[in-house]
């Protein structure tokens, strides 16, 4: 996801990365093609007139907006629905670590509250690569023993699997003695959360908007676009090619966005910046166990492209 500082409105018109803009270049050149032909042979074909008029295309162009207008909300609540998730992470993870390093009667840099806020730091990572499916084994190999390193390579669900050992975590605490029943119940909760947490992110990456809604759109955009030069040829002349790129990249560029925020959890330019946030959660709960933080963990200024 690329997060910028606001820039002002005339910076704002020449902004690439991070637009939709190169996507769609080489279907707008395409189109801007097809509307100077439209021009050249006045709104024939085969020497045919086509008898198109903007009346038409003004009463299809509104059921088109609020075509769009539906399938963004729809795209963006999911996005929406994915950050909410993820900002969940961050908290629930803060409070097993806070938990850890006060309730247990341990020292914060004892050997036992690390390996916990590792697993902790792991899960998160577990998750992003499921989500993303990428492989997570160089994050474990620094982040995990080896033994339990070897015992996720064929894990399917591998959060869920360090979930288990998180648990086994407290009840080998419950059985020394260090963590009593209330605690248990209080750091299993938290347990429960990020579990909930793993079904959201699934729920969302299982379960895409209907492929029909795809279809209908994406059909409807470029019929409207590649049919509007012969509603504008006989009106406004020469100027038909502008407007229909104009209008074009509107259409275009909207249903390009809201294609990209429809699976949140992806790598395109767009979708969340899982990398930033694990590493926010890594060096957030590093920091609460008294540990160096690295400087890769430190957030860029400028943007963030993960």
């Amino acid at each position: 996801m690329i997060i910028r500082q606001r820039e002002n409105w005339f910076k704002m018109l020449f902004v690439w990365k991070g637009s939709v803009l190169p996507a769609i270049l080489p279907r707008l050149g395409l189109l801007l093609l097809i509307s100077i032909g439209v021009v050249f042979v006045q709104g024939r074909l085969f020497e045919y007139k086509i008898p198109l008029n903007p009346a038409a295309f003004t009463l299809l162009g509104v059921a088109l907006a609020i075509f769009l207008g539906f399938r963004n909300n729809a795209s963006y609540e999911r996005f929406w629905e994915g950050r909410k998730l993820w900002g969940s992470l961050l908290i629930d993870t803060r409070s097993l670590t806070r938990q850890a390093l006060t309730m247990t009667g341990l020292p914060a840099n004892s050997p036992e509250v690390l390996s916990f806020v590792r697993l902790l730091i792991a899960f998160t990572y577990a998750l992003k690569h499921q989500l993303r499916q990428s492989d997570p084994f160089l994050d474990f190999q620094r982040l995990l023993p080896h033994e339990l390193v070897q015992k996720l390579e064929k894990a399917r669900f591998k959060p869920i699997l360090l979930l288990k050992e998180m648990g086994v975590w407290v009840q080998a605490g419950k059985e020394a003695g260090r963590i009593d029943s209330i605690t248990q119940a209080a750091i299993d909760h938290n347990l429960n959360q990020l579990s909930g947490i793993v079904g959201g992110c699934e729920r969302i990456v299982s379960t895409p908007i209907p492929y029909t809604y795809n279809v209908l759109l994406h059909r409807t955009v470029y019929l409207y676009c590649f049919l509007l030069p012969f509603g504008l040829v006989d009106s406004i002349g020469w100027m038909t090619p502008i407007m229909v790129v104009f209008v074009g990249y509107t259409f275009m560029a909207l249903e390009s966005i809201v294609t990209e925020i429809e699976e949140p959890f992806g790598t395109e330019p767009n979708d969340l910046a899982l990398n930033a946030i694990s590493q926010t959660i890594e060096a957030s709960l590093l920091e609460m166990a008294g540990q160096e933080v690295p400087k890769a963990l430190k957030p860029k200024k400028k943007f963030i492209l993960d």
